[in-house]
């Protein structure tokens, strides 16, 4: 368990993932500060993690900023002593990358330097970093383990990676630091609850938000890109994770900063199992009981075939294994998503295309 006197700063917190982690950390014990400028979450969801955390809400405090902004960032490290920092904080939309490459480098990679700036500064130097299974790229063969050669398809992916490189050149540079870089494979599902979930902004960039949109009636149809591949049943195969299963392997990143061998390390987080585009959609169909119609489309440029993780090396190193299935992320989804037709917003706020 947590040392009760821990204080984590968490970038992105308001985010998917953040939230779920934000909630995880509290109930460990932990304090935590999140920052997050809301550019693609909502204040409302860090309202409903203090709801979830019950007696524990009061450790968690929260500073709407811009981690481009030194001079804010300066004061937070300023007025708190941090014992780590997990780094969410960043824009995660492929198509759009590729439309607006300088927003993603601007963001994503000064964001990031001045954060480890500001962290260094400070002489806080325990880092877990969200990384992305987008670096493998178009993987030749499957499980991909961590030792895979590394090359980014699209702008998104190569932040990932060019961050990544970051981090190995400080540890580098000066062996004080403690770098944990987390590759998730497919972020899917919700807390039990269905309080917290997925909401994303404009026209959702993965699997399972358009099935939940179609689900509850805010998208007419699920357009299936591509049933040519060489599968079970021609689509696509990913390793889906559940959300939950993500955040409990940042506590167990969080444990493995603490011990002194620890330099810069990379891990996959994911279930080491490949689930196709239609197991996933009869899984989710199955769970909600609704039908979901699909579109046959052609594959999508820069879409790989089959891709799933090795998890042997987390198992191994971080003690941490994914405890849920497919029926368990789509039973969670669609709680959240009947639950939150509309997401953490209102039925009156249009959807951004």
């Amino acid at each position: 368990m947590a040392d009760y006197n821990k204080t984590i700063l968490v970038t992105g917190g308001a985010g998917y993932i953040g939230t779920h982690t934000v909630l995880q950390l509290l109930e460990c014990g932990y304090r935590v500060v999140v920052v997050d400028n809301l550019d693609n979450s909502s204040p409302v969801a860090l309202d409903r993690v203090k709801s979830l955390a019950g007696k524990r809400a009061h450790n968690l405090s929260f500073h709407e900023i811009d981690l481009r902004d030194k001079p804010a960032l300066e004061n937070i490290f300023s007025s708190t002593s941090f014992d780590a920092v997990i780094h969410f904080a960043g824009l995660k939309a492929v198509g759009e990358s590729v439309e607006k490459p300088l927003l993603y480098f601007d963001n994503n990679l000064v964001g990031t330097i001045i954060l480890l700036e500001v962290m260094a500064a400070h002489g806080c130097k325990k880092l877990v970093f969200s990384s992305s299974a987008t670096v493998y790229g178009w993987p030749k063969e499957v499980p991909c383990t961590e030792e895979f050669p590394t090359c980014a398809m699209n702008p998104y992916g190569r932040t990932k990676l060019f961050i990544e490189e970051i981090c190995r050149d400080i540890y580098r540079a000066d062996s004080e630091w403690k770098i944990i870089l987390l590759r998730y494979f497919n972020p899917v599902g919700a807390h039990p609850s269905g309080q917290i979930g997925e909401d994303p902004r404009g026209i959702p960039n993965n699997l399972m938000p358009f099935v939940q949109q179609v689900a509850v009636g805010r998208r007419p149809a699920l357009t299936v890109f591509g049933t040519d591949y060489s599968t079970n049943d021609g689509t696509g195969v990913r390793d889906y994770i559940h959300v939950v299963d993500l955040a409990d392997g940042h506590i167990a990143a969080l444990n493995k900063l603490g011990e002194p061998s620890i330099g810069c390390e990379v891990y996959n987080l994911g279930t080491g199992k490949g689930t196709s585009v239609l197991e996933m959609v009869t899984a989710f169909e199955k769970s909600s009981g609704k039908k979901i119609p699909l579109n046959i489309a052609g594959r999508r440029p820069g879409d790989a075939e089959i891709v799933y993780a090795s998890t042997e090396k987390a198992e191994r190193e971080l003690n941490w294994k994914a405890k849920y299935g497919i029926e368990e992320m789509c039973r969670d989804q669609w709680n959240w998503a009947s639950q939150n037709p509309h997401g953490y917003g209102s039925p009156d706020k249009p959807l951004k295309d």
